[in-house]
């Protein structure tokens, strides 16, 4: 959603080179973060809700909102003429994320098998996870499953065991600092490749969340969830893209 809302290259920023202007990104994060945290407390039932008793129609307002954000993800990236580069970049991206989807889970040790090797290997998965969290399209959970570290922490969370995520938390933020500015870099020299990935990570998400074609009326409450979807974010990216070139 950072990305479907342009705000994405502005949170890496924030984020690689905090040191930089911390205060400045230490008031932006916050001025994120709280009202984002306001909003999965007050819609996260709601929207639930909503998924769980039109799975169809609600996913189509989502594609919606990911394929109006594309002209401004070109727009953002410069891409004004067909590469080469770019489309393998694309296809990659797209690639992994639906890649993904028909990977076996792993199995992992639970909460009380903490070892040196189960300690080492969930910096690992920390960092991993980071790389989910930060990429748009990718899912942590599903990651977490992936890599067989899911039940360990939903154990520890469970039973708060805080001291058993220690090694985990450690390795997410060396993967969020390591990576945010790695991306950062990566979007400032090579803008069109690197933003032709996150578009192919964001196609990529359609399909591993697409529930299944629409019958009957389903398909004219879903194409207008699309439709709806589709105009909103276009004409805030629009909004957003105007108010940027008068800043």
């Amino acid at each position: 959603m950072a990305m479907i809302l342009g705000i994405y290259d502005r949170l890496i920023d924030a984020l690689g080179d905090f040191f930089k202007d911390w205060k400045g990104n230490l008031v932006y994060l916050a001025v994120f973060a709280i009202p984002a945290l306001l909003g999965i407390i007050l819609c996260a039932n709601p929207i639930t809700a909503l998924i769980d008793s039109f799975p169809i129609v609600s996913m189509f307002f989502f594609f919606g909102l990911v394929f109006g954000s594309l002209p401004m993800l070109v727009k953002e990236a410069g891409i004004k003429r067909f590469n080469w580069s770019y489309l393998v970049s694309f296809i990659v991206g797209l690639a992994v994320v639906i890649a993904m989807a028909y990977l076996p889970p792993m199995e992992g040790a639970g909460v009380d098998g903490m070892s040196v090797g189960v300690f080492f290997l969930q910096i690992l998965t920390g960092v991993a996870v980071a790389i989910g969290f930060i990429l748009p399209g990718i899912s942590t959970s599903y990651l977490l499953l992936l890599l067989g570290t899911y039940d360990f922490i939903m154990e520890a969370l469970s039973t708060f065991n805080i001291l058993a995520l220690v090694p985990f938390v450690l390795g997410f933020i060396i993967g969020v600092i390591a990576l945010t500015k790695v991306l950062g870099m990566c979007m400032k020299r090579f803008p069109q490749v690197t933003y032709s990935m996150i578009i192919g990570f964001l196609i990529g998400s359609v399909y591993t969340v697409y529930p299944g074609n629409p019958h009957g009326l389903e398909i004219l409450w879903s194409l207008l969830a699309f439709a709806v979807g589709f105009v909103i974010i276009y004409f805030i990216s629009k909004k957003e893209a105007a108010s940027n070139a008068q800043a």
